[in-house]
C-alpha cells in the first residue's frame, strides 16, 4: 500500500503519495503562510483520496522524533508543536518524523543520486539550511534526532548573529533571505533569491559575489561535516541548488581548498537528482521503515 509523504519548510508545505516501487503518484503544495497547520491540513485533504498505510514527515528543524514535536527556526508559529499527534488525527495511520534534510538524504539514497553511498549528507539550501545523515542506508539522528544539522556549522566565527542564538552559522551566510540581505546592503536592488540569481547570471558583480560567498559557506560546512563523519557524498537540494553552477562552482572550489585529508579526497558533492521532490521520496522511505 502507498504512503503519504509530507515535506514542511519555511516557504511551502508539499505532500505526495508514493508507492513501494518509489513512484510519486500524486502531489499537492501550499504556501506555509501564517497558518502552517492550516496549509498542511489542506495538502492532506487534497491527497487523501484512497487509503494510505502510513505517513512520513520531513520538517525543518529542530525536530524531536521521539516526542513527535517540532520547533522550526523558520516557522515561528511552531515551538514544541505536536506535529505527529496532529497529523495522526488527520490521517489515522502510523506517523514517522525526521528533519527535512534527513528525508532529502533518504530519498536520494533510495531512488536518486545517493544510491550505493555508504555514508552521505543530504543538505537543503533554501529559506534556511538543513542537513541530515544516512549511514549504511539508515538515517543517523544522534542523541536528539538532529545529527547532521549542517546549517549551524560555524563558517564565520565573528559573523552575523543567527536565529539559533549563535553567530556565524552557515545559515547566516547562505540561506536565501540572508543571501539577499547581504546583496542589498551592497547596493543590489531586487526582491528575492530568484531575482538575485538572474542578476548573477547577467553578470552583476554584487550578485555574483553573493553566490560565491554562499557557495563557499556551503562548501565549508560540507567539509567540516565530512571530516567528522567520514562521508563519501553530499547531495544538495532546495531552492538555491536550482541555480546550478552559481552555487556548485564555489562549493567545489571550497572542497578543493579545504578537503585535503586523504580520506576526504573522494568526497563528491552533487545536486539532488530528484529535484524538489527528494524530500517527499525520503519521507515516504521513512514511512515504509515503520512497516
Amino acid at each position: 500500500m502507498s504512503m503519504l509523504a509530507l515535506d514542511i519548510g519555511g516557504t511551502k508545505i508539499a505532500g505526495g503519495v508514493v508507492d513501494p516501487d518509489g513512484r510519486l503518484l500524486r502531489q499537492a503544495t501550499r504556501p506555509t503562510g501564517d497558518d502552517p497547520f492550516g496549509s498542511l491540513r489542506a495538502v492532506v485533504a487534497e491527497l487523501k483520496a484512497g487509503a494510505v498505510a502510513g505517513v512520513g514527515i520531513g520538517c525543518a528543524g529542530p525536530v524531536d522524533p521521539v516526542a513527535g514535536t517540532v520547533s522550526p527556526i523558520n516557522i515561528a508559529a511552531w515551538r514544541g508543536f505536536p506535529l505527529v499527534e496532529r497529523v495522526r488525527e488527520l490521517v489515522n495511520a502510523p506517523v514517522a518524523l525526521a528533519g527535512d534534510a534527513v528525508c532529502v538524504a533518504l530519498g536520494e539514497h533510495w531512488v536518486g543520486a545517493g544510491q550505493g553511498s555508504s555514508a552521505m549528507l543530504g543538505m537543503v539550501v533554501s529559506t534556511g539550511i538543513g542537513g541530515g545523515l544516512v549511514i549504511d542506508g539508515r538515517p543517523f539522528g544522534g542523541l536528539s534526532g538532529n545529527a547532521g544539522h549542517v546549517g549551524h556549522v560555524v563558517v564565520e566565527p565573528d559573523g552575523e548573529p543567527c536565529a539559533c542564538g549563535g553567530r556565524g552559522c552557515a545559515e547566516t551566510v547562505a540561506s536565501g533571505p540572508n543571501l539577499v540581505r547581504w546583496a542589498r546592503q551592497r547596493g543590489w536592488v531586487g526582491e528575492d533569491a530568484r531575482a538575485l540569481a538572474a542578476s548573477a547570471h547577467a553578470g552583476d558583480a554584487v550578485a555574483r559575489q553573493a553566490f560565491e560567498r554562499c557557495g563557499r559557506a556551503v562548501g565549508l560546512a560540507i567539509v567540516a561535516t565530512a571530516a567528522v563523519c567520514d562521508l563519501d557524498l553530499a547531495v544538495v537540494g532546495g531552492g538555491l541548488a536550482q541555480t546550478g553552477d552559481l552555487l556548485f562552482e564555489p562549493v567545489r572550489a571550497a572542497l578543493a581548498t579545504h578537503a585535503r585529508l586523504s580520506y576526504l579526497r573522494g568526497l563528491r558533492v552533487e545536486p539532488v537528482k530528484l529535484g524538489t521532490t527528494a524530500g517527499l521520496y525520503g519521507a515516504a522511505a521513512l514511512a515504509y521503515s515503520l512497516t
